[in-house]
């Protein structure tokens, strides 16, 4: 069976919400609200942004749905004040937890070049479509940290497909050689848009290409938040200590199409994808909860209210946003236009007035 988690992934939770034995819980009762309530978060998101989508109001969308568990319960373990977060596409929840906002990401997605603005203070990079090419940018991120002696983390996220890329390889050296302090989180869902993980790689597993590079590598069930979030702390703390680097192979499984452009019902059989349903992070997770009376239908209605009015507030605000002009072609680009950039931007169209601003005030 292409995705899900092997039998000798790290697991804390069955697929019933059960703790196994000798298996401890390093999260306090609210942390674990507040991931259920990230996770929900996510889950709704995606719903929203598909629909938006087909209504023509947002562009191609890359869903979370099924990864949940996997991105939440990794960045959980980092603290958005000194740590990075050096990202894909489909880690959502981790960006807006780490305080990038919605309406941003929302931009993004609408194509409007303020959507990739990162604010001041946040620790975090612009998503990064092409594949493989910010585990570099980590790894150089990471060993920046530790030559000013910075005690913050940078944790990256990419797909089994990625790691197939050049600079996985590249980046992974670097940062075994300099110790650099940073997580490699390998989302392994089973699928590189069409291509099963049994055309990937040989090797019994991803994580086991770390020994060649000198640091550990984790195999964890990415579908039991408890069980990532317990790998990735001890991660980010051996970074933390001058250990150096973790690469961490997340068995999770897309319960959409790799974006809505794709249709993976014509390469996802369909009694797998009903199987790997039943193995769904966000009841299971639930289920842990409820069982420890932590969470009850009222809590979870009553998130699902906030998150909602959440969500159209967002929407609104980034549709409110004025489009970008021609005039704003080069803006956000250079800090300051060279000589051999038109002097000037693009004036506005015949007729409507004055010429357009000179870039960078050249007149």
């Amino acid at each position: 069976m292409e995705g899900g988690a092997a039998p000798g992934a790290y697991r804390m939770l069955d697929t019933a919400g059960q703790l196994l034995n000798g298996t401890e819980v390093n999260l306090a009762d609210e942390q674990l609200l507040e991931a259920y309530r990230w996770m929900l978060l996510s889950r709704m998101l995606d719903e929203r942004a598909v629909s938006l989508q087909r209504q023509g109001r947002l562009g191609t969308f890359s869903a979370v749905y099924g990864q949940e568990a996997s991105v939440v319960g990794s960045c959980l373990a980092l603290d958005p004040a000194r740590d990075w977060i050096v990202p894909q596409y489909r880690e959502a929840p981790a960006l807006l937890r780490h305080g990038y906002p919605l309406e941003s990401l929302l931009l993004y997605f609408i194509g409007h070049p303020r959507g990739a603005l990162v604010p001041e203070p946040v620790k975090v990079l612009p998503m990064q479509i092409s594949l493989a090419a910010q585990i570099p940018h980590a790894a150089g991120l990471a060993l920046g940290l530790k030559l000013q002696r910075l005690d913050g983390v940078v944790m990256t996220y990419f797909g089994d497909g990625a790691s197939s890329e050049g600079d996985f390889h590249e980046a992974c050296n670097l940062a075994g050689v300099t110790r650099a302090p940073v997580v490699f989180v390998l989302q392994n869902n089973g699928y590189a848009i069409s291509t099963p993980r049994s055309r990937q790689t040989a090797a019994q597993t991803f994580a086991v290409r770390a020994e060649g590079y000198g640091f550990p590598g984790v195999v964890v069930d990415g579908n039991d938040l408890l069980a990532v979030h317990e790998v990735c702390r001890q991660a980010v703390e051996r970074a933390r200590s001058g250990a150096g680097p973790t690469l961490i192979e997340s068995q999770t499984y897309r319960l959409y199409p790799h974006n809505t452009a794709d249709d993976s019902t014509r390469y996802v059989p369909a009694a797998e994808l009903e199987e790997r349903r039943r193995a769904d992070p966000l009841p299971r997770f639930h289920r842990y909860l409820a069982g420890r009376g932590i969470i009850t239908d009222e809590q979870v209605e009553r998130m699902r209210e906030e998150i909602a009015a959440e969500l159209t507030a967002a929407v609104a605000a980034a549709e409110a946003v004025p489009r970008p002009s021609e005039a704003d072609l080069l803006g956000q680009v250079y800090r300051q236009p060279g000589p051999q950039l038109p002097r000037r931007r693009p004036g506005p169209a015949a007729g409507d007035g004055a010429a357009g601003d000179g870039a960078g005030g050249a007149p």
